[in-house]
């Protein structure tokens, strides 16, 4: 008969001996089962789809994205389609996307004439690459909107004009001070200062 492996806890002036075989037990049940962490993974990749209008992509890009940045190697569209339940002309689609918001990378290896894909993981390079895209497609035209509308010679005389006048030029100067903080901020991908100033103001 094998011995039972024990350790000697003291709680409150009294040892008490503990059986290391039932502590195990107690271990393996807190660790996540498969199943659970499957569920988890699933739905992280719902809300990840879910909050990709937020920043300028749609639901199945932004879960694309999802699911190769948890991925541990790079993944083949087949995987994708698979596992998202997409079709190959919207997996091929979206992950062309991808690649040209940076935000995704291809993977070739010898003698495979698969072509796979995996995601930025580090999370604040991630960042400043939406930030860099988000400028250039939605803040840059806004600007030039703004500041060709109040460079226009509008007439002293009507209120109406003028008004248009002042908020179009003063929409201007706030949107160019917001692409100055945000051209900086995606400049910095590889700057370990500003990530570091963030997490001060925790």
């Amino acid at each position: 008969m094998g011995m039972s492996r024990c350790i000697y806890i003291k709680y409150n002036f009294v040892w008490m001996k503990i059986k290391l075989d039932k502590l195990s037990v107690i271990t393996e049940s807190s660790v996540m089962k498969a199943e659970e962490f499957t569920l988890l993974k699933n739905d992280f990749i719902a809300q990840w789809g879910t909050l990709g209008s937020c920043w300028g992509i749609n639901r199945t890009m932004a879960q694309i994205h999802a699911y190769l940045m948890l991925a541990v190697e790079p993944t083949d569209t087949n995987v994708l389609m698979d596992a998202l339940k997409i079709s190959r002309g919207n997996a091929n689609s979206n992950l062309r996307d991808l690649v040209g918001w940076g935000l995704i990378r291809r993977v070739t290896y010898p003698g495979d004439r698969k072509e796979y894909f995996e995601a930025e993981k580090d999370v604040w390079a991630m960042f400043c690459i939406i930030a860099r895209e988000r400028k250039r497609r939605e803040i840059d035209p806004a600007l030039n909107l703004l500041k060709t509308s109040s460079s226009k010679s509008f007439d002293k005389k009507d209120a109406e004009q003028q008004l248009f006048a002042q908020q179009t030029a003063s929409l201007a100067e706030f949107v160019q001070t917001a692409n100055l903080v945000l051209d900086k901020v995606s400049r910095s991908e590889q700057s370990k200062v500003l990530p570091f100033l963030v997490k001060r103001f925790k």
